[in-house]
């Protein structure tokens, strides 16, 4: 994979506008955002480029508003979140595209920082408007993408204007690509992915395309349910798709073919009822789940014989949690391997890779998302990327 970076930005910035595509759509409670991970994540570049001297337009969406123009998801309310952040003064414009942008963006000095309005107060942007792109690109000198979570989206903002203008990666994109040509692009074998989540339907891609690609497949949550079921495990009244048991055994079949073990759990933490600390909670093997109960988490000596696969492993991909982590106890699998994870990634002897929101929350929850070498916060453009399909946003960035 090959993609321009700021490295390969002219050295004399000064005055020069540059287009940075960010992701500004943040969680936020009134005035106040209460992620800022996103923000966190964008400010080397924003602060590279004005330190080099460039004019810094940050172009992004906020929330979905249909290409109307509504005051409750204008970008102007991260206006003072990116001051405080950034340390330095941040401006508004009122459009990303346009006169009144362009008037405002020639009062600009070098080194200053706009947030332009939401690009999806225009409709075109989610249907990649050629016009709308020029109108963008014509604000600018250069072009840089710095929003992996976004580059799923062939967007006027994403895609468009990365063909009108040279285009680059900024820093926060370029450690995630590098991160993730590091686990599947050309790892270090032997690899092994953690995939969970409720439903085997959302992720049947995901699984279907890394059977060919590790070498350990582990799946837990309510996936492994359906597995299971598929195996003729009597699971209880667990979460499942059972109509999906035909394709749960030809992702089996082609993982075989491929060399690829698949990894079930052999015992569980059941419960009669999903709630915190359930008094019917116990530990049994796979074949014993009785009717009225349901599989909530992986049980102990499954998550020590997976910690055992991991210790032979040199690359770990991994999206989703092995359990109901949000409710206590069925956290404990998810923890105690990720704990694993961080520890053999700390002694330099595993490269492990992490991404999607209930992930980033399970690896916080346990307190090792740090010690992971790389965590995506994107969800969607991280979950298509396990799929193996070409992102327009990365596309877009490629070196000839």
């Amino acid at each position: 994979m090959r993609f321009k970076t700021l490295d390969d930005l002219p050295e004399e910035l000064t005055g020069k506008r540059v287009l940075v595509r960010v992701d500004l759509n943040v969680p936020m409670e009134g005035a106040s955002v209460t992620d800022d991970t996103r923000l966190r994540a964008m400010l080397p570049t924003v602060l590279e480029l004005s330190d080099r001297g460039a004019i810094v337009l940050l172009l992004s969406h906020f929330g979905r508003p249909k290409g109307e123009s509504r005051p409750d998801m204008s970008t102007a309310q991260l206006v003072m979140p990116l001051h405080r952040l950034a340390g330095r003064s941040v401006r508004f414009i009122e459009d990303c595209q346009g006169p009144e942008a362009e008037r405002a963006i020639q009062t600009m000095l070098p080194g200053n920082i706009a947030v332009l309005e939401n690009t999806r107060f225009h409709s075109g942007e989610e249907k990649n408007d050629p016009e709308l792109a020029k109108g963008m690109a014509a604000l600018a000198d250069y072009y840089v993408n710095d929003a992996f979570s976004a580059a799923h989206r062939a967007h006027a903002s994403t895609e468009g204007v990365a063909h009108l203008l040279p285009a680059f990666a900024g820093r926060a994109m370029e450690a995630e690509l590098k991160a993730l040509e590091r686990a599947l692009g050309n790892p270090e074998r032997p690899v092994a992915a953690v995939v969970g989540g409720a439903k085997v339907s959302t992720k049947l891609a995901v699984l279907g395309h890394l059977v060919s690609k590790v070498d350990h497949l582990i799946i837990g949550g309510g996936m492994a349910n359906t597995f299971l079921a598929a195996r003729g495990v009597d699971i209880g009244k667990s979460l499942a798709e059972r109509d999906l048991a035909g394709e749960a055994e030809d992702i089996m079949t082609r993982a075989e073919g491929a060399g690829c073990t698949v990894h079930l759990p052999y015992d569980v933490v059941v419960a009669k009822e999903f709630a915190p600390n359930p008094p019917s909670v116990r530990t049994c093997n796979v074949h014993e789940v009785q009717s009225d109960e349901m599989i909530l988490d992986v049980g102990p000596a499954a998550v020590e014989a997976l910690s055992d696969v991991l210790k032979t492993c040199r690359t770990l991909v991994w999206n989703g949690p092995l359990g109901a982590f949000e409710t206590p106890p069925f956290d404990e699998a998810t923890v105690a391997l990720a704990k694993t994870a961080a520890a053999l990634t700390k002694e330099g002897s595993l490269v492990s890779v992490a991404g999607g929101g209930d992930t980033v929350a399970a690896l916080n929850q346990a307190g090792v998302a740090q010690d992971f070498s790389f965590v995506s916060t994107a969800g969607g453009a991280f979950l298509e990327w396990m799929e193996g399909r070409t992102l327009p946003g990365v596309a877009a960035l490629q070196k000839d």
